[in-house]
């Protein structure tokens, strides 16, 4: 879905802003055509030189994919520095992750992405893009790199990522010992996600208004009104033409979402782009579907709800019901909305379960305590030899239930 260039541009102002830039110019440039050596015309071109010594700006981040030779040639016409779209993406991962892997994934990318621009397109004494990162300076580490050392690197990060990886699935194997219902969260980057996350589950991971506020996911128990336990997964936000070099990066989180009961699509309903960001959200679980997360199943929209936050900026969750069809409109930030779509968590997960007739012994207080942790017990009658119990269980607990000693 096409975007308004207006909010495009507000997009890659905040992005450059989250990570402390100081935007002193900006401007949109329409193309006729891309110029293969500088993306942009030569006048284009004259106008952003004349605004960075105006400016006196040091840095220009164009919000586009430019190849190493548009970026050089940028670099030379400007005496300044540049980076693109996906150069600066990267800047914020390497500055916002904090779990092992996250870390390790976001070098992995950042040594990709150099690697074409440090031996394809830059001469031997210009090879100055070798530090990690892009804004802190030419030449301020690894100033000799070549082909060799980084893939040397990129080979030994690929070992400890598959080490991680692996401790990983350990982890997930542990949880489904455990087998609560996992709701995972998703949607555009500044979508409000991680403020709903704390709204339910009290919890406090870091949510601000900007993009990619976090991006390691977080995962926490939450309690439903039937008293039915589950786990609510907090995950990074998606973008429009997220870099190529960071789709592996968002492994974790997908993994998490696609082995989901329920996915909640968290829309920002006041952005002006919210159909375009439904839409690139959309594009990318489809490409889960059909890729390398089979376990999303082509059913993953019939387990999706879709949560149009943010409705106190549009007067609040009935005036956005009266105007969008579908979805449940909620506030994180002021709560409205909320006793709703925990309701209707509640109903969506009972639509699965089967309701058993069940006869226990009085002495027998462990699977007594194992019915109450992991159903919902509907009714109890107490007699003098045995209890008799009716619990609404998951299919999968039921059979487990029989097995018990």
């Amino acid at each position: 879905m096409p975007r308004a260039a207006e909010a495009r541009l507000a997009e890659a102002v905040g992005l450059a802003a989250s990570i402390g830039v100081t935007i002193v110019h900006q401007a949109i440039h329409p193309l006729r055509a891309r110029r293969p050596s500088t993306l942009l015309g030569e006048g284009q071109v004259e106008m952003v030189r004349a605004a960075l010594e105006e400016q006196e700006a040091g840095l220009v981040v164009v919000d586009a994919a430019l190849t190493p030779v548009q970026q050089r040639n940028l670099e030379r016409a400007w005496k300044a520095k540049v980076i693109d779209r996906t150069g600066l993406i990267l800047e914020i991962f390497g500055e916002r992750a904090r779990t092992r892997e996250g870390s390790l994934q976001v070098e992995l990318a950042h040594l990709e992405y150099q690697r074409t621009r440090l031996v394809r397109s830059w001469t031997h004494l210009e090879r100055q893009r070798g530090g990690f990162g892009f804004l802190g300076g030419p030449g301020e580490s690894q100033i000799e790199i070549d082909r060799r050392l980084i893939g040397e690197r990129i080979v030994r990060l690929k070992k400890e990522l598959e080490q991680v990886r692996r401790t990983r699935g350990l982890h997930r194997k542990s949880r489904e010992r455990v087998p609560y219902p996992v709701i995972a969260l998703v949607g555009y980057t500044n979508a409000g996600k991680s403020t709903l996350f704390n709204a339910l589950t009290g919890a406090g991971v870091m949510a601000q208004d900007q993009l990619f506020a976090t991006l390691d996911p977080t995962m926490r128990q939450i309690t439903l009104p039937s008293g039915r336990p589950a786990i609510l997964s907090d995950t990074v936000g998606f973008i429009s033409e997220l870099p190529t070099q960071l789709v592996e990066a968002f492994r974790a989180t997908l993994e998490e979402v696609a082995s989901a009961d329920i996915i909640l699509h968290v829309r920002d309903v006041a952005h002006p782009d919210s159909a375009a960001q439904r839409a690139d959200v959309h594009a990318v679980l489809d490409g889960m579907a059909d890729g390398e997360h089979p376990s999303m199943g082509d059913d993953w929209r019939g387990r999706t709800i879709e949560v149009l936050n943010k409705a106190d900026l549009l007067g609040g969750p009935e005036a956005v019901a009266a105007r969008i069809e579908g979805g449940l409109a909620v506030s994180a930030l002021t709560g409205e909305g909320l006793d709703q779509l925990r309701a209707t968590l509640d109903e969506r997960l009972s639509a699965g379960m089967v309701t058993a007739e069940l006869t226990l012994a009085p002495s027998d207080g462990a699977r007594l305590a194992w019915l109450y942790r992991h159903g919902e017990v509907l009714e109890r009658v107490e007699e003098e030899r045995a209890v008799r119990l009716t619990v609404r269980l998951s299919p999968a607990d039921r059979a487990r239930f029989g097995q018990l000693p």
